[in-house]
């Protein structure tokens, strides 16, 4: 079940970016371990994740094809399900672009939250991959949410939350992204998952947080 809400938020802002690389240098078990680690807590098979990536890439080229650089169009893949975030300048083009993305081999579906206007500035950008990095910062310190569970996409002001997540863990994460200062708005497209499903693809021993109280 695919859920798409609206919450509002208040207040501006400024934000810390936090990101995290693996080198080449870093031994393959530890590598494996680590991508192990990932692939359970995403709560994507390894090969979703691999679609999802192609599906990005190639939706990227299609636009690039489609559009040029008359627009500024994002496309995030999460489980074959695609988010279309950014502005384009007619609804014409909005339309096209969901057009396009739905005949990407592998897509299941197409949620469109493209915006009619002007393309962003570099300045406006930037303030979301900070925000960005801000509302991540603040769901790694939730102890009752596993962070990469979620993924976070910002424009304009706007988070937009994907991910395979119980009722409990959307509305907490909802929650967490809300209070981050300068966020606008918080559009949930979530896969709801019942408890028992999350317990069955998850590790025993990675299971306390799924189950512990705010």
């Amino acid at each position: 079940m695919i859920v798409l809400h609206q919450i509002y938020c208040r207040t501006p802002a400024l934000a810390v970016c936090l990101s995290m690389a693996l080198t080449a240098c870093v031994p393959m078990v530890i590598g494996s371990t680590v991508m192990g680690t990932l692939v359970a807590t995403d709560r994507r098979t390894s090969g979703s994740q691999l679609e999802d990536e192609g599906i990005e890439l190639r939706g990227i080229n299609r636009m690039a094809d489609q559009l040029g650089d008359r627009a500024h169009v994002n496309i995030t893949s999460y489980n074959r399900r695609v988010l279309l975030t950014g502005e384009v300048p007619s609804m014409a083009d909005k339309q096209l672009v969901e057009q396009v993305m739905g005949r990407v081999e592998n897509v299941l579906s197409v949620v469109n939250e493209l915006t009619v206007m002007n393309k962003t500035t570099l300045m406006q950008r930037s303030s979301d991959t900070l925000l960005t990095g801000k509302v991540k910062a603040a769901l790694v310190d939730a102890k009752d949410l596993y962070a990469n569970a979620f993924k976070v996409i910002t424009e304009r002001g706007i988070i937009y939350l994907m991910g395979r997540v119980t009722s409990r863990e959307a509305d907490r994460a909802t929650e967490i992204a809300r209070s981050i200062s300068g966020v606008k708005k918080v559009v949930r497209v979530f896969e709801i998952i019942s408890d028992s499903e999350l317990r069955s693809m998850l590790p025993q021993a990675a299971q306390a947080p799924a189950s512990a109280t705010p």
